[in-house]
């Protein structure tokens, strides 16, 4: 996914690729464990992604650019 800003939060970027359909829907996927960030699981929503990280989720991997 590219990104015009320097960053966008976890929640925001799972939105966006449609993995969720609502911020609940995130936060619920993100407090399960069920997202990792460059190879970590990432249990804050508000993280802030730059371009190069990595976010697995579902089996699939995402980069952002």
């Amino acid at each position: 996914m590219k990104i015009d800003t320097d960053h966008i939060k976890l929640d925001s970027f799972l939105k966006a690729e449609n993995i969720v359909g609502s911020g609940g829907e995130a936060k619920v996927l993100i407090a399960g464990g069920a997202v990792r960030v460059n190879g970590e699981t990432e249990l804050r929503r508000g993280r802030k992604l730059r371009p190069g990280d990595r976010v697995e989720v579902g089996g699939e991997t995402f980069v952002i650019e």
